[in-house]
């Protein structure tokens, strides 16, 4: 009994340890910025400006930007992921900007060479200080439309859900952070211990937006099951649209733009 009892301590001690250890570097396992940024002609994007976003708590994020064809046309505010940074979404908003399509992609920061450290409340100030650009541009907030993919879905929810925008596209969407890591750490309390929450799931019902949801069927990261329950908790007009074969990177490969593209089309009348 006594060696039992040291055996369970033992394991007792070195499971809080860990739990001590994962809760102080949790944001190193949540983002998972790259800093180098090449330039917007170097990834296929050239009729793309770098800009720079002034957020409420000082940062000057270095972003891309280019304008729309025409007033009535809307301008997508790219909000990406937690990997990378905005040159490897070039591709994704390669489709929006070949229709004429405004486009910002919105540099976090910590992300491309950016000061400051991603979290929740940063990258929320992140996108307000890109509708702020917006703005500021002339860009009409019904001309505005938010895409967030993966991670970004958490910010764009947030962001719609406290002001007016023409559109919300969310791709590869989770309920919530919490939710999604719970799932990517399973042996660990998660939805206790995350700093970063964005609870999507309990926002998603104050977006006044037209809604759209592009999820992969064998999404492995974010299952499919979250998109359908943001999908089930939102306020109408919405659309889902969850892509045959299809995981949680390579919706562009299975027609993501298309369906946006004839979403926006539907909307703005063309």
């Amino acid at each position: 009994m006594m060696w039992t009892r040291r055996i369970v301590g033992t394991l007792a001690l070195a499971y809080a340890l860990l739990l001590a250890g994962c809760s102080a570097v949790q944001r190193s396992l949540m983002y998972f910025p790259l800093h180098d940024l090449p330039s917007p002609v170097t990834v296929g994007v050239p009729e793309m400006e770098v800009v720079r976003l002034g957020t409420a708590d000082g940062l000057e994020l270095v972003s891309w930007y280019a304008g729309a064809a025409g007033p009535e046309r809307p301008t997508i505010v790219y909000l990406h992921g937690n990997a990378g940074n905005i040159a490897g979404r070039a591709p994704k908003v390669r489709p929006f900007l070949d229709r004429g399509y405004g486009v910002l992609l919105v540099g976090y920061r910590g992300y491309g060479g950016n000061s400051g450290a991603p979290s929740e409340q940063g990258l929320i100030a992140d996108g307000r200080a890109a509708l702020d650009f917006l703005a500021a541009r002339g860009v009409r907030p019904e001309r505005t439309v938010l895409l967030g993919e993966s991670l970004g879905s958490g910010v764009a929810v947030r962001l719609a859900s406290e002001r007016a925008v023409g559109a919300v596209i969310l791709e590869a969407p989770f309920t919530s952070a919490a939710d999604a890591g719970q799932r990517a750490y399973p042996l660990l309390p998660v939805k206790l211990l995350i700093k970063d929450r964005f609870d999507s799931l309990g926002r998603i019902d104050r977006v006044g937006a037209p809604l759209l949801i592009i999820h992969g069927e064998e999404d492995r990261v974010v299952p499919v099951a979250h998109g359908r329950r943001l999908l089930a908790a939102a306020q109408a007009p919405k659309q889902g649209v969850f892509l045959l074969g299809a995981g949680h990177n390579d919706l562009l490969r299975h027609g993501s733009a298309e369906v946006a593209l004839e979403f926006l089309g539907r909307l703005f009348g063309e």
